[in-house]
C-alpha cells in the first residue's frame, strides 16, 4: 500500500520540489524502507506519513461522475492519456483526493484543465468541492513502497489558462511552420523490416530484442529499449523494422519515428511560436516513439529536459520508448546523470561489425531483391573484401549493378575487383588487398597469379608473406579472408607469415628495407 505526505502550505506557497527530493533521499534510500507512521516538522511544514484506508467506493463514484463531464469536453486521446492512468483515492467531506502518475503530470494538469476539473467537481460534489492531488515522488522497488506527495490545487479558473479541450487547438510539431512536412504520418521506411534484416551473430540480440517489443509494445522488460553501434550496422533499419511491425499489426497504436536533430529542431521552434504545449502534449500521445542517434543531444540541455519529461510520462504510461545511439548510455558525453540512467533502465543491445558469413548472406538477400544472380565467387569476393559495414556492402553491389548495366556485361570476378577499385580510388586512408598484392608483386617482378599459386619457389613464397603481413597491417581484413585472397591458404598460413616477416624486420636490416619502401607506395 502506498505511502502519502500531508504537506501543509508554507508562507502561502507550495513546497517546491527540491524539498520532496531532499526528504526521500533522507528518509528513503534505496533498498529501506519507510516506517508506517513517523512525523517530521521542516521549518514551517509538518510532513505526516500514514498509510491510508482502502480506496473508498465514495470517491470512485464522484471521480467517475467527473469524468463524464470531462469526456464531453475534451478530445479522446486527451482524455486517454491525461485522465484515465488517474486513480481515485478517497472522499473526505467535499475534499476528492485523486493519484498523478509524476510531479510533471500534476502541472500540467494545472496548467491546462483546471477549468474542466472544477466543471467536472461543481457537477460530481458541488460548488464547494475541492481537490487535491496525490503525487508519486518515488515508484518505489520489490524492497520499498512507492512513495507520494499530497498537495491541493493552487491555480483557479480566473488566474489560469484556457483549457486545452478542443481538438483543432492541438497541432502536431511536424504541421508546425518551418518544417518539412505538412500532413501527419509514422515517419517510417516501409522498406525497413524484419524479413529483409539478415541476422547474425553480430546482432542476434539486437534483433530478437526489437521482435519481442514489437510483438508486445510497452509491455515487455525491453523499455526503453536502446539500440547503439557504428556507423551502418543497421541500427535505423532494426528500429524502424520494429516500428512496421507494430503499425501493421496494431492499428490503434500510433508510432512515430524522429531523429533526434528533427525533435531538437521542433522543439526550438515550438518555443519560438509559443507551441510548446501542443508540442509536449503531441509526444505525450505516442504510443511508440522511436528517436535515432540520441548521442546529438549532448549538450543541448533544455531539449533534454523537455524529453525526460516525455520519457517519464510515456515509460509511465507503459508506451513503448525506442532509441539508437553510436555509443552505449554509459559512454554518452554530455547527457544528464538522470537521462543516462533512463537510457539504462530497460534493455542496451549493441550491433557489431558483420561476420564473413553474415555478409555473404546480406549480399545474397541484396541481390535476391533486385533479381539478379551472379556466381558463388564473386559473392565471396566481396565478403572478404568489405568487412567494414553493411551500408558500405550494399553501396558496392549497387555500384557493381550499375556497372554491368552500363557496360552491358556479366557480373564476373574482373567487374567486381575493377568496381572495387573504383569505389575506394578516391579514399586516402583506404588500402584494398589487391592494391597490396599489385604494388608487391610489381616490385619482386613476379605476377600477382605467383602470390595466389601453390608454388613453394622461394621467388613466390617470400614475396607472398611480405604481401600477408602488409594486407594484415594496411587492411582490416581477418586472417581467414586474407588467407582467401591468396589462393584460398588457411588461417594458420598467413599467422606463420606474419611472424616470420616480423621477426626477419627486427634481424634482417634488408627486409626491413624492402618492407618500408613497399609501406611507402601506400602514403
Amino acid at each position: 500500500m502506498p505511502l502519502f505526505l500531508t504537506i501543509r502550505r508554507w508562507s502561502g506557497c507550495l513546497v517546491c520540489s527540491d524539498f520532496f527530493s531532499t526528504f526521500v533521499s533522507l528518509f528513503h534510500p534505496p533498498g529501506r524502507i519507510v516506517p508506517d507512521n513517523f512525523a517530521l516538522i521542516w521549518r514551517d511544514v509538518t510532513v505526516n506519513v500514514h498509510v491510508p484506508p482502502s480506496i473508498q467506493r465514495e470517491a470512485v463514484t464522484v471521480w467517475n461522475r467527473c469524468l463524464q463531464v470531462i469526456q464531453e469536453n475534451i478530445p479522446d486521446q486527451s482524455f486517454q492519456t491525461w485522465f484515465t492512468p488517474i486513480v481515485p483515492l478517497r472522499l473526505s467531506g467535499s475534499e476528492l483526493t485523486i493519484q498523478v502518475p509524476s510531479q510533471f503530470f500534476y502541472e500540467w494538469l494545472e496548467e491546462n484543465y483546471v477549468h474542466i476539473l472544477r466543471k467536472a467537481l461543481d457537477f460530481a460534489i458541488g460548488r464547494h468541492g475541492q481537490l487535491q492531488y496525490s503525487i508519486i515522488v518515488d515508484k518505489g522497488d520489490e524492497g520499498s513502497r512507492p512513495l507520494t506527495v499530497n498537495v491541493p490545487t493552487t491555480k483557479s479558473p480566473q488566474n489560469s489558462k484556457p483549457d486545452n479541450v478542443n481538438a483543432d487547438i492541438l497541432k502536431s510539431p511536424f504541421e508546425m511552420k518551418d518544417l518539412d512536412s505538412l500532413q501527419l504520418d509514422s515517419y517510417l521506411n516501409p522498406a525497413y523490416t524484419f524479413d529483409n534484416f539478415v541476422e547474425g551473430d553480430c546482432n542476434r540480440l539486437g534483433r530478437s530484442a526489437g521482435f519481442a517489443v514489437a510483438q508486445n509494445p510497452g509491455t515487455t522488460a525491453f523499455n526503453p529499449l536502446m539500440i547503439y553501434g557504428g556507423v551502418g550496422l543497421g541500427k535505423t533499419h532494426l528500429v524502424q523494422a520494429v516500428g512496421n511491425y507494430i503499425k501493421n499489426n496494431n492499428q490503434d497504436k500510433f508510432v512515430l519515428y524522429v531523429s533526434s536533430e528533427k525533435f531538437t529542431n521542433q522543439f526550438i521552434n515550438a518555443i519560438r511560436t509559443d507551441t510548446l504545449r501542443d508540442f509536449m502534449s503531441f509526444y505525450m500521445q505516442v504510443d511508440v516513439l522511436i528517436i535515432d542517434d540520441v548521442q546529438f543531444w549532448a549538450g543541448k540541455e533544455k531539449t533534454q529536459e523537455t524529453f525526460f519529461h516525455i520519457f517519464n510520462h510515456l515509460h509511465g504510461a507503459k508506451k513503448q520508448i525506442i532509441m539508437t545511439s553510436d555509443r552505449s548510455p554509459r559512454e554518452l558525453q554530455g547527457m544528464q546523470d538522470r537521462l543516462q540512467s533512463r537510457f539504462k533502465s530497460g534493455l542496451t543491445a549493441d550491433l557489431q561489425q558483420p561476420d564473413l558469413e553474415t555478409r555473404i548472406a546480406i549480399i545474397q538477400k541484396k541481390l535476391q531483391s533486385e533479381g539478379i544472380f551472379i556466381e558463388n565467387n564473386v559473392i565471396e569476393y566481396l565478403a572478404h573484401s568489405i568487412n567494414t559495414n553493411v551500408r558500405e556492402l550494399e553501396g558496392v553491389i549497387v555500384s557493381l549493378m550499375a556497372q554491368a548495366s552500363l557496360n552491358r556485361r556479366d557480373i564476373d570476378l574482373d567487374l567486381a575487383r575493377n568496381t572495387l577499385r573504383n569505389i575506394v580510388v578516391d579514399s586516402d586512408k583506404e588500402v584494398t588487398i589487391d592494391s597490396v598484392q599489385e604494388y608487391v608483386a610489381d616490385y619482386f617482378k613476379i605476377t600477382v597469379a605467383d602470390l595466389k599459386s601453390k608454388s613453394r619457389k622461394k621467388e613466390a613464397v617470400f614475396p607472398r608473406q611480405i604481401a600477408m603481413f602488409l594486407a594484415k597491417e594496411k587492411t582490416e581484413l581477418s586472417l581467414k579472408s586474407i588467407g582467401y585472397h591468396f589462393g584460398g591458404r588457411d588461417h594458420s598460413t598467413v599467422i606463420h607469415a606474419i611472424q616470420t616477416i616480423s621477426d626477419l624486420i627486427n634481424n634482417d636490416p634488408q627486409t626491413r628495407e624492402t618492407v618500408e619502401k613497399l609501406k611507402s607506395l601506400f602514403k
